[in-house]
Formats: C-alpha cells, structure tokens, sequence
C-alpha cells in the first residue's frame, strides 16, 4: 500500500483493489478529496473548487429545492455524500436527492452510506469544470451501475446541463426534460446558471420562483 500512496496521481483513474481505494479513501491525508471507485479502479479528486463550480453547485441545489417545495414533492438533498457498495464501487456526486417515497427511508448519520443497507438516491448532479469528459464517461457508467433515476452533468464553462435519464434494462439517454421531477425543464436550470453569472444573484430566485409559478 506505501507505494501506492508514493505513486498515486490524482485526479485521473487508477488501477487499484478495492481494500487499496478504502486505505487511501480513509487516509486523514485525503480526508477533503472526493473518492470514486468503479471496475476495478479508484479516482481521487483533490482539484480545489473555484467560484463557478461553487456557484452552479449552489444554483442547482436552490433551483432543485424551489421546484420541489412549489410541487409539494418530498425531498432530502445532500451535498458530497459518499455512496458505496462493498468491494464494488463508490462515488461522491456534488449534489444528490431522495424523492417522494424513498425519503423515508434516506440514510442519515455520518458514515458513507451502505448501498447494500440502503437505496441509491433518485437523481445525482456532478458539477464539471475541468472534469468534464470523465463526467460524460467513466462517472457516467459509474452512475448507471449504481442505478439511480436520474444523471445530470454540468457544464461549469457553458452554462449547460447534460441530464441522463438511467434506462431499467441499462444504460442512459439523454434527456430535455425531468423524468425524476416532471415539468422540470433542463433549459431552466440553464437559463438560472446564465443568470447568476452575474455579480448580483438575488434576482435568480425570484426568476425561479416565476417559473415554477407557471408550471
């Protein structure tokens, strides 16, 4: 394990046992990195968070949040929670939401969750800067295995979400419009990005409520 650590490169995927990715995921070194782990390799992402990422991480969970209380639709969102499944993969998506009836049974604590104790969450979103092709790619994948509803990717440089609905008999499609939240447009979550572009953001949310008010 010592010289996986020596030779470990960061933010990119590398070939490891599942016992290697827990050592170096539970490493205090690493304690602020994000972790994935997916057929047969793990990627640890340390890159900082600049001012777009967090800001299109904070307009998406607003947006999501907003939609959800104007439709009545119960929701627990989480931030840069960890999933697992033991001796198979993991993943950390920025933003992720229990929806409707699987609220009740959302993990809470704070310990990774157990996917073989618990459900995955209906609808994953990884905001993406410079990690944008591994999003569309290997993440991609990562997510249809671990059988959420619903992807959605978002270009951080383009103010644009790519959204995947995850197909019951595998793989993923892209998609215009929710499935996991119905009447949800995409093009509004974009036009809510290309807003808070701006220095000045307290007009996005009253934007948002307008929105939602129509649908």
């Amino acid at each position: 394990m010592i010289a996986i650590k020596d030779k470990l490169t960061t933010d990119t995927w590398v070939t490891a046992t599942w016992n290697e990715f827990i050592q170096i995921a539970e490493d205090p070194a690493y304690q602020k990195a994000r972790c994935y782990y997916h057929n047969g390799q793990m990627r640890i992402e340390t890159m900082a968070v600049g001012p777009d990422n967090a800001n299109d991480n904070g307009i998406i969970y607003l947006a999501v949040n907003l939609f959800c209380a104007f439709k009545g639709i119960p929701h627990r969102g989480l931030v840069n929670c960890s999933y697992r499944k033991t001796g198979v993969r993991e993943s950390q998506p920025d933003i992720s939401y229990y929806l409707r009836e699987r609220v009740q049974s959302a993990p809470t604590g704070s310990s990774v969750v157990d996917l073989d104790q618990f459900l995955p969450p209906n609808l994953a979103s990884e905001i993406a800067d410079t990690t944008l092709s591994d999003d569309k790619g290997e993440k991609r994948l990562l997510y249809e295995e671990l059988k959420v509803d619903e992807y959605w990717i978002v270009d951080v440089q383009k103010a644009k979400v790519l959204a995947f609905e995850i197909l019951a008999d595998g793989g993923s499609r892209r998609i215009y419009q929710s499935q996991a939240l119905p009447e949800l447009a995409i093009s509004v979550l974009e036009e809510a990005l290309e807003r808070s572009r701006q220095p000045d953001q307290s007009q996005v949310a009253t934007w948002l409520v307008s929105q939602f008010q129509q649908v």
